[in-house]
């Protein structure tokens, strides 16, 4: 057996390694400070008069809060789809459609796209209109709108806030957790946003769902390693976009993941001293072009009729 044969065995070895490693359980996670938000959203939901539910357009059904139905039910709710400029319009459009014929109002936004948030706000007032028709009738004045932005953490929450606002008024970031507490934030609209943490439902079940959500930095490290990410992520685009992975890259990929590996590790010289393929360094190149948009057009969530 020659040095190439030995170094596709373990290779091989490797990647069956890693295949028995993914998560076959569901993950916990429940920081304290989401279940303080939780708490709070509760208390303060009748201030509240529309809902904002910030939802990642690469995960329109993922990334959609569970478990919050029971709070945030009674209150007129906007699905605001960020990351419009990120995703698969063709793949995400289904499910815009999907949640409008469930009776949701809908609307994709491009969080850099100054046109969007005019479109939003347009929207606002209209969902806001009864509510100040009301009090005309009572002989009351229009009240400033008060709305609750919520979502999973890293969905785009405070720079969506940040920009209604004018100003940074909330702190902003590609990683989970960056608000931690529920405050209540002035904008140049005549809205009054309350700003809230990343809430993530108390046990994830769904493997798949797990490993989209930590692709996207809405989960934290320490819960899935990165070489579990990164193999994800090369089968993801392998089987959908695998076009994409080629221009990115100016590779010629094949329908194995374990050559991608190979290609990618070639490209950038990411390789272990013995010479083996370095799975992490591969894996947290793709992960991070994907998190900072630099691969992008992709929708985790597939429709299924």
């Amino acid at each position: 057996m020659d040095m190439y044969q030995k170094r596709e065995m373990r290779k091989n070895k490797k990647m069956n390694e890693y295949a028995k490693c993914l998560p076959s359980t569901g993950i916990n996670w429940y920081p304290g400070h989401m279940a303080k938000a939780k708490r709070e959203i509760k208390e303060r939901i009748k201030l509240i008069d529309i809902i904002y539910e910030c939802i990642d357009a690469r995960m329109p059904l993922s990334s959609k809060l569970k478990g919050m139905d029971d709070i945030l039910e009674a209150k007129p709710r906007i699905l605001v789809m960020t990351k419009k400029d990120l995703c698969d319009l063709d793949e995400t459009s289904k499910w815009v459609k999907f949640y409008e014929e469930k009776g949701y109002k809908v609307i994709l936004v491009d969080l850099t796209n100054n046109e969007d948030y005019k479109k939003l706000i347009k929207l606002t007032l209209e969902v806001a209109k009864p509510i100040q028709e009301k009090r005309v009738e009572k002989g009351l004045k229009s009240k400033e709108i008060k709305i609750g932005v919520v979502g999973i953490p890293n969905v785009g929450k405070s720079t969506l806030i940040n920009k209604l606002a004018g100003k940074k008024v909330s702190n902003t970031g590609n990683k989970p957790g960056v608000t931690k507490q529920v405050n209540w934030l002035k904008t140049s609209n005549g809205f009054l946003l309350l700003d809230t943490p990343g809430i993530l439902w108390p046990k994830i079940e769904d493997n798949e769902e797990a490993l989209s959500l930590a692709s996207t930095a809405t989960i934290k490290m320490e819960i899935l390693n990165m070489t579990d990410i990164g193999g994800y992520l090369i089968t993801f685009f392998k089987n959908y976009y695998k076009d994409i992975l080629e221009n990115k890259y100016k590779i010629e990929i094949s329908d194995d993941p374990n050559d991608i590996f190979a290609l990618l590790a070639e490209k950038f010289n990411f390789f272990e001293k013995d010479g083996e393929i370095d799975y992490e360094k591969v894996s947290t190149k793709v992960y991070n072009d994907l998190v900072s948009g630099s691969l992008k057009g992709v929708t985790f969530d597939r429709w299924k009729n």
